[in-house]
C-alpha cells in the first residue's frame, strides 16, 4: 500500500475537522492496456451518505468500486479515506480500515450454512488466535460465542433467521444476495461498497433489498456506495448520485439534480445525438 505523506511532517493525514468527506477520490485515472477506464475522476462521499454510481455498461462503475477497496491500482491520483491519503488502497488494509465490499457476481460457500457464511464476515473482530480456535482452548469458546451472537443479530436485521441453518446453495439468488449483505455488514464496516447488489431480482426482491440497504444506513451509520442500474430504485434511495460515462463524471449531486442534468439524459437514456 502506498501511502501519501505529507512533505511538512512526513506523517499520515490524519481526521482534523468533523466535516472532512469519509471517502474523497481525487483526479483517479485507470487504464487497462492503453483502453482508459476512468478519466481523472474527482467527488467526495460524506459520512452517512448513500451514494449511487449510475451510467451506462462499460462506464468504469465496477473498476471505480475495484480502486477504492484496493483490488485495482490507479495509474494517478489520491484516495482519502477517514483523513487518511493513499496513492493505492491495499485490499488487506481496506478491509481493516473499515471498507466491506459485495460483488456483481455471488461469492458465498456454497455449502455452508447461512450462519456460516456470515461468520466469516467477523474474521478481523474475532479475539482468539488460530491456534486457540483449532484447538478450542483460551479465548476460543468465548470468543466464538460472541461472534456468533454478532452474526445472529445481523441474521435476524435482514430477516435470514428462518434460514440459519440452510445451506446458501440451496437458496434462491434473492435471498443469497441477501446474505452477501449480511455477510458484509457483519463485518461493521464504515464504508459498504455494493456491486448491483440488486441485479437479477424481480420488483419485490429489489424493493426488499432497498429496505434494508437503507436500514442499515439509518440504524447502523454505515455509509454506502453502490451501483445500480434502476433509476428509480437510484432516486428513492440515494442522498448522492455521480453518473459516469466512458469513465468520466457527467454529473455529480442530489437525485434531483442529476434528474434534471440534460448531460445524464444524453448519456444514461440514449438521446445522445
Amino acid at each position: 500500500m502506498n501511502v501519501v505523506r505529507s512533505s511538512a511532517t512526513g506523517s499520515v493525514a490524519a481526521t482534523h475537522a468533523a466535516d472532512v468527506p469519509l471517502l474523497s477520490l481525487e483526479n483517479i485515472s485507470l487504464s487497462f492496456d492503453g483502453v482508459q477506464a476512468i478519466a481523472d475522476l474527482s467527488f467526495d462521499v460524506e459520512a452517512g451518505a448513500i451514494c449511487s454510481l449510475i451510467g451506462p455498461n462499460g462506464a468504469g462503475k465496477s473498476s471505480l468500486l475495484n480502486v477504492i477497496n484496493g483490488v485495482y491500482a490507479p495509474q494517478r491520483g489520491t484516495i482519502r479515506f477517514a483523513g487518511h491519503a493513499y496513492a493505492r488502497m491495499n485490499a488487506y488494509h481496506a478491509a481493516h480500515t473499515g471498507i466491506a465490499r459485495t460483488f456483481q457476481n455471488i461469492a458465498l460457500f456454497r455449502r455452508m450454512s447461512v450462519l456460516d457464511n456470515v461468520l466469516t464476515g467477523r474474521s478481523l473482530h474475532r479475539h482468539s488466535t488460530w491456534i486457540e480456535q483449532t484447538f478450542g482452548v483460551g479465548r476460543a469458546r468465548r470468543d466464538e460465542v460472541q461472534q456468533r451472537k454478532h452474526a445472529d443479530n445481523v441474521i435476524d436485521a435482514l430477516d435470514l433467521t428462518r434460514y440459519r441453518s440452510t445451506p446458501v446453495g440451496t437458496l434462491s439468488y434473492g435471498l443469497q444476495k441477501r446474505v452477501e449483505l449480511a455477510r458484509a455488514l457483519a463485518a461493521e464496516p464504515r464504508l459498504l461498497l455494493l456491486d448491483e447488489p440488486m441485479a437479477g431480482m424481480n420488483a419485490a426482491e429489489k424493493a426488499e433489498m432497498a429496505r434494508f440497504i437503507a436500514d442499515a444506513n439509518a440504524r447502523l451509520g454505515v455509509t454506502v456506495v453502490l451501483i445500480e442500474h434502476d433509476i428509480g430504485l437510484v432516486m428513492d434511495i440515494s442522498s448522492h448520485v455521480v453518473v459516469l460515462d466512458y469513465g468520466k463524471k457527467i454529473a455529480d449531486g442530489t437525485p434531483a439534480e442529476v434528474r434534471a442534468n440534460p448531460a445524464v439524459l444524453a448519456a444514461y437514456l440514449g438521446t445522445r445525438h
